[in-house]
């Protein structure tokens, strides 16, 4: 009874409201992190990924802050960092923490280097996607560029992870 009350509200119209990015991808990648732990994917490489999609969800949270009009001083730098940290949860319960070397000379837990690489590559890529939109007359180069540009730029890093774990 539940399933055909969801498959009838789902048929229900409603208007489309464009969002910065596809929650059915970052639902397929938060689903996707377990599975790929579970194949057996560097931790690092998880990490990327869980850095991006919590990156994500802040700026989320910052699109509905901006709508309820809540502002303050240090909101976005606030926010990013709270969103990123959330992965210290993922210690709390389901991963020990085990630093390892990392190219030689920095000592950290893979999951958590990951985290921050990939959290860092989201951001770029996002003032990368605004900056190359701003010289193009505020237009996209192509349909899609602003997700391509971070899934690609995430790809290239899981793939030179790999390599280095």
């Amino acid at each position: 009874m539940r399933k055909l009350l969801v498959a009838l509200l789902a048929l229900l119209p409603v208007s489309a409201i464009a969002n910065p990015a596809c929650p059915v991808c970052t639902i397929a990648i938060g689903a996707g992190l377990d599975v790929a732990r579970r194949l057996g994917v560097p931790d690092a490489v998880v990490g990327l990924w869980a850095g991006a999609l919590l990156t994500l969800l802040g700026y989320w949270t910052l699109k509905f802050m901006d709508k309820r009009g809540w502002h303050f001083r240090g909101r976005n730098a606030l926010i990013i960092t709270l969103s990123i940290a959330m992965i210290g949860f993922v210690y709390i319960g389901t991963v020990k923490y085990n630093p390892t070397p990392i190219c030689g000379g920095l000592t950290m837990d893979p999951v958590l280097f990951g985290t921050i690489c990939g959290a860092l590559i989201f951001i770029l890529t996002s003032k990368l996607y605004q900056w190359m939109k701003a010289r193009n007359g505020g237009h996209a180069h192509f349909p899609f560029e602003k997700v391509v540009l971070p899934v690609v730029a995430l790809a290239l890093a899981s793939w030179a992870m790999m390599i280095c774990f």
